[in-house]
């Protein structure tokens, strides 16, 4: 188990490069299957869920070459099996990206329910019922999933149960080699959606309406190679946003593609956080005066998530660490997953002040001096909010289970490092 060991209290100043949007890159790992053509990947970001699906498409029968750090080629000639080994499923809930170009490529795709985080109830109906839509037909047991389209997939009108993201992406593969054209209703349109979208084009798919709600994909008998750069992580750069105000330093994010940035802007603001655009870089002034701007008639302002361009669910723990150092009170509302907020007793052991209403709600009064503590990494965002709340507390932090801030940040010690943070990693548990 990995420990960062964090001496807090420190402001951080500096230049960072955004990473590339994990949520992206591995969508397009798994459209790499869709074709027997080489797929590269630039700005591919080098996290452990990278790793993991990267690992999972070689036992699928596919090449992969790290051809530098951020930088993969992945060609799946010959698939030699449609049904990966389930532990490697179970470590990433990303392993069911590869149902849809499997599905669509050999006519079958066996698959066990996907690991990932334990947020709370995360159901793969809409990506079956998408499939079935398309011509599949499914057989469901208690902890196995087999798709088989043995003639291949029929362009359909498929209406999506829920915004989900990952049903739609699974959902778009799979048309992108369906016959006929597909129309995809209550679509996810982020950014993550959006980059994947733009590869399957390059690899030789029509789709028109990337960006809205509503996507139409002409299938193709067959789709060929490409080149592709995964973009920026708009998560990553509100964690670092929120990094900069929590710890009162100056940072400039650079390659943040700013316009992915509207709603976290009109959010954070709403916290007294402001930065500047410069060209594609973002700049976080140093000592922002964090205050919590009430509602109309003084009503408590609300933080809530939404699908895109709603506020990101991802962000949630992030901008609860934020209310913490802001004057005032703020309701933060995560509605979509029901056990997001249970890492909260941790921030609270550091004195900040807050009352978890229910699983989705809390309501936090800032600003709270917070302190050291001894903490563990329930998941990637909380531990990352967990992170930013030690390099803005007083005295040593212990961060425990770090490899799950791993899972989603690139090297994010080394990079912290760079802007003067006060942090080491371990592979033992250290005295508190």
């Amino acid at each position: 188990m990995d420990t960062f060991v964090i001496e807090g209290g420190h402001p951080l100043s500096g230049t960072i490069d955004a990473a590339g949007n994990k949520n992206a890159a591995l969508p397009m790992l798994a459209a790499a299957l869709a074709t027997d053509e080489a797929v590269t990947l630039d700005n591919v970001p080098d996290i452990r869920d990278v790793r993991s699906l990267c690992a999972l498409l070689v036992e699928l029968g596919a090449s992969v070459e790290m051809l530098d750090r951020n930088r993969v080629r992945v060609t799946a000639k010959n698939i030699r099996t449609s049904a990966p080994p389930v532990e490697m499923c179970r470590q990433l809930r990303a392993s069911f990206l590869v149902a849809g170009p499997l599905l669509a490529r050999t006519g079958l795709a066996e698959l066990p329910s996907p690991g990932g985080d334990r947020i709370g109830r995360r159901p793969l109906d809409a990506h079956i019922a998408a499939f079935a839509a398309l011509g599949a037909t499914v057989e469901v047991a208690a902890d196995r999933y087999t798709l088989r389209a043995p003639h291949g997939l029929t362009g359909a009108d498929v209406f999506l149960q829920e915004m989900s993201v990952m049903a739609t992406e699974n959902a778009v593969m799979a048309a992108a080699l369906a016959r006929g054209t597909s129309v995809i209703r209550n679509a996810a349109s982020e950014p993550h959606v959006q980059d994947l979208c733009h590869l399957l084009v390059a690899m030789g798919s029509r789709i028109e309406g990337i960006g809205s709600n509503t996507l139409t994909i002409e299938g193709r008998e067959r789709l060929h190679g490409a080149s592709a750069t995964v973009g920026p992580d708009h998560i990553e750069v509100g964690s670092l946003i929120a990094l900069a105000a929590v710890t009162r330093g100056e940072i400039t994010i650079r390659n943040a593609r700013p316009h992915d940035h509207l709603v976290t802007a009109e959010v954070f603001g709403r916290l007294g956080v402001r930065w500047e655009v410069r060209g594609e870089d973002l700049f976080v002034p140093r000592d922002q005066e964090l205050v919590v701007r009430d509602g109309l008639h003084g009503s408590v302002p609300r933080i809530h998530d939404a699908p895109w361009p709603g506020f990101p669910a991802d962000l949630t723990s992030i901008a609860l660490v934020l209310a913490t150092q802001a004057k005032g009170t703020v309701l933060i509302h995560e509605w979509m997953y029901e056990s997001r907020l249970y890492w909260v007793d941790r921030l609270l052991s550091m004195g900040a002040r807050v009352i978890v209403c229910d699983p989705h709600r809390a309501v936090v009064a800032g600003p709270s001096r917070l302190y050291g503590q001894v903490l563990s990494s329930p998941d990637i965002r909380a531990g990352m909010a967990l992170l930013i709340a030690a390099l803005g507390a007083e005295g040593r932090s212990v961060i425990h289970n770090a490899q799950q801030i791993d899972r989603g940040y690139e090297r994010i010690e080394e990079r912290l490092r760079a802007l003067g943070a006060k942090i080491t990693r371990t592979d033992g548990a250290p005295p508190a």
